[in-house]
């Protein structure tokens, strides 16, 4: 009995004994303090983008660890708003340019500076945003007639009818292009047998974010492609079956027995294969018919489906011709008043007797009862364009990706016009670059016009 009552007592004490063990070891486990879990953070809502992304800016940039003296404190809440209440960043000040002083008094504040890559979205934003927004692409080059870069907006001064103009925008972004080629089929056979043998390397000097429609012309405009990607088998195709024989070069009859008509009608010459309107004379004599060369109709009919085109896209007009100009139905004021309203460049390769050293410049003076030998260098100085003359089919192909890299690395200028109206009528602009040496081309002035503002 003692015994069983000894061994009872002795596991009553090892239970309580166990028992202040497992507290003191569980009292040592448990923590000081558990913090609450964080609570959940509702996103910004999608109304709130123009706070997050600013548009030909993009996203603000996450303020650096070192950047603690840019940075200024908010009032600092907790609960849902807690992920709200962020410190507010300043850009840095390498970015803000001073304001201009001295000569550059007319440039109060710098124009807007995209980032890299951002330059074509401002473009088309601030075009949106403004009615009397301007642009005007801009080429410099040296005296050795290379492209000069690295210039910035302190470079330049804008002016409109004489007035100086606020840059609002200033970015060296290439812009995707839109190109209409206008291919002559009126020069000679030798001459078109050198043109058709270059087609091949227009696709070589653009990129597959460019687009192309190709017409042609002879005796009136014909359209052999819309606009398609520069790089598609389609414009490959097409450029294949624009090739032409060209018009032959023969040596006219106008006296002699081989000259009469053996047809004649009141007096006239007849003959079917002699051009209608009284241009071949009477019974007597014979007239030498005239040529066609309907460049203005061709660039007309270009420059309508260049206008259709998006904003945010250079609109260029490519002139493959000798320049020549007769029986359009269009005259080359006309032309070259829709150009300026559109904002389309015309560039242009001359070849045959216009590409000749000194009868290309004789070319552009116009003989009376004469047709034009040459009119493009009117198209490309009114429009801010270039000419490159070339005689070979080595020249020609080069003068593809020379016009092209040309046209892609401009200096794009924008401001807002001084005059209050779309009135319709000619403003001027002259572009200076203070750079010694320097040859500036841009396009000497538009008709305004808010067609673009969609």
């Amino acid at each position: 009995m003692n015994r069983w009552l000894t061994m009872t007592v002795r596991g009553m004490v090892l239970l309580a004994g166990l028992s202040v063990t497992l507290a003191a070891m569980g009292q040592q486990s448990e923590p000081a303090g558990v913090p609450d879990a964080p609570m959940p953070t509702a996103p910004k809502p999608m109304s709130d983008m123009k706070n997050q992304v600013t548009p030909g800016i993009g996203a603000p940039a996450l303020p650096s660890p070192d950047a603690e003296s840019q940075t200024v404190p908010t009032s600092s809440t907790s609960g849902p708003e807690a992920g709200a209440s962020q410190s507010a960043t300043q850009p840095p000040a390498a970015t803000q340019a001073p304001a201009a002083t001295g000569p550059d008094a007319g440039q109060p504040t710098p124009p807007e500076l995209p980032a890299v890559g951002k330059g074509q979205d401002a473009v088309v934003s601030t075009i949106h945003a403004y009615t009397n927004f301007v642009l005007v692409p801009v080429t410099v080059k040296d005296s050795k007639g290379n492209l000069v870069a690295g210039l910035t907006f302190r470079d330049f001064r804008v002016f409109e009818n004489n007035q100086r103009q606020a840059l609002r925008l200033f970015t060296v972004d290439p812009a995707p292009l839109s190109i209409a080629y206008v291919i002559d089929q009126s020069v000679t056979e030798d001459v078109m047998a050198k043109v058709n043998n270059s087609l091949g390397a227009i696709q070589g000097a653009l990129t597959p974010y460019d687009e192309v429609a190709v017409f042609t012309y002879n005796n009136g405009a014909k359209q052999a492609t819309g606009f398609t990607g520069a790089q598609s088998h389609r414009l490959e195709a097409v450029l294949a079956i624009t090739k032409a024989t060209g018009r032959e070069e023969g040596v006219p009859v106008n006296s002699g027995p081989l000259a009469g008509c053996s047809i004649s009608t009141n007096g006239n010459c007849s003959d079917p294969n002699l051009q209608q309107g009284r241009s071949a004379g009477g019974t007597q004599f014979m007239m030498l018919p005239k040529e066609i060369h309907t460049l203005n109709d061709a660039i007309l009919a270009a420059a309508v489906e260049l206008s259709r085109r998006p904003a945010g896209r250079r609109r260029l007009i490519y002139v493959i011709s000798d320049g020549k100009e007769y029986g359009s139905k269009a005259t080359t004021k006309e032309v070259i008043k829709y150009l300026q309203t559109n904002q389309i460049a015309v560039y242009a390769t001359l070849v045959g007797d216009s590409a000749r050293w000194g009868e290309g410049y004789m070319s552009r003076f116009h003989l009376p009862f004469q047709m034009n030998d040459n009119i493009l260098y009117k198209y490309a100085s009114a429009t801010g364009g270039s000419l490159d003359a070339e005689r070979s089919l080595n020249g020609i192909e080069k003068s593809y990706a020379h016009i092209a890299e040309e046209a892609r690395t401009q200096y794009t200028l924008g401001y807002i016009s001084h005059q209050p109206a779309i009135d319709g009528r000619y403003r001027s602009i002259e572009v200076r670059v203070d750079r010694p040496n320097v040859e500036v081309t841009a396009k000497p002035g538009y008709y305004p016009t808010a067609q673009d503002q969609r």
